[in-house]
């Protein structure tokens, strides 16, 4: 009930400090996660400026509730019951790319598959590995998201962020602490707005080639038709966890409307009409087989919003 209370009183205080800001009430989450899977978020906010973020944060701890920062849902598997919190997910300005002093900036917001095209549009490379990663920018530079041999911290110049308290912060990328899977920006203690890189001149037509033979492997290799989170489970040290999983016997294995793809044994897909719980029950599954067969204990990579 105190937590009721709280969001009641952050509705109508956004509300009052903010009245142009979009606010949601029992939001499906299944609208905002690629898995197509999760309850309703009890309070959502979607900022359109700089200046609205920062009241949203300012506001949230003036009393004393902790928002959940949603970029686009990819990385992220929700509870069927949903989530009793605040949900700030960013929207307009952030959802941007521009060129600044000769370097790409790009907002938050943006998809990394659109970042890529940007990228493409004015003759830089260095961004092809990111165009098929279905996540944005944020939740990219939060995880140092990578495929095919690239990955953020080789490009990234500059973070912008809000801290919870809101005041403007820029982290230069010797600061952002980049290792797999992982970034200064993982404990959440930090809103990202906007992100500079620094990208060598290419040839056009090089970097399309590249993008379009990295986007033909991914659709040859990756169960694309079907929602899913991508790699459900982190690469174990000195191992492959798709390589693993697979030599278990575990691909096609089904729980619900959730499966291990036959096609890539590292995803879990929503085959139709799956629940967070039959996902967590066939993630379960995997885990205790693979331990059991091969002594190598998985770890997820997609996170469970509580």
């Amino acid at each position: 009930m105190e937590r009721q209370r709280q969001l009641e009183q952050l509705r109508d205080a956004l509300r009052s400090a903010c009245p142009d800001m979009e606010l949601r009430e029992g939001e499906p989450m299944a609208n905002h996660t690629t898995f197509r899977v999760g309850g309703p978020a009890a309070l959502m906010a979607l900022p359109r400026t700089v200046g609205e973020a920062r009241t949203a944060l300012k506001t949230a701890r003036e009393l004393e509730v902790d928002p959940f920062f949603l970029g686009n849902g990819s990385n992220l598997l929700v509870p069927d019951e949903g989530y009793k919190g605040f949900v700030l997910k960013l929207t307009g300005e952030m959802n941007q790319t521009r060129e600044v002093n000769r370097r790409l900036e790009a907002g938050s917001a943006v998809l990394l598959s659109r970042l890529a095209r940007a990228a493409l549009g004015r003759g830089l490379a260095g961004l092809e590995f990111a165009h098929g990663i279905p996540g944005s920018l944020g939740g990219a530079i939060t995880m140092n998201a990578g495929a095919y041999g690239g990955e953020m911290a080789q490009v990234v110049t500059a973070v912008t962020c809000l801290t919870r308290a809101g005041e403007l912060e820029t982290v230069p990328a010797d600061r952002c602490a980049f290792s797999y899977r992982h970034s200064a920006f993982s404990d959440g203690s930090r809103l990202i707005l906007r992100v500079e890189f620094s990208l060598p001149l290419g040839d056009p037509e090089e970097i399309r080639a590249k993008i379009e033979d990295l986007a033909r492997q991914r659709k040859a290799k990756q169960p694309l038709e079907y929602p899913s989170a991508g790699s459900m489970f982190k690469r174990p040290p000195g191992h492959f966890a798709a390589a693993l999983i697979d030599q278990c016997g575990l691909k096609g294995l089904t729980v619900g409307g959730a499966q291990v793809s036959e096609k890539h044994a590292g995803f879990v897909i929503n085959r139709g009409g799956a629940t967070c719980a039959d996902i967590l029950s066939l993630v379960d599954k995997v885990r205790e087989e693979v331990l059991r067969q091969t002594g190598v204990e998985l770890e997820m990579e997609v996170r469970i919003l509580r």
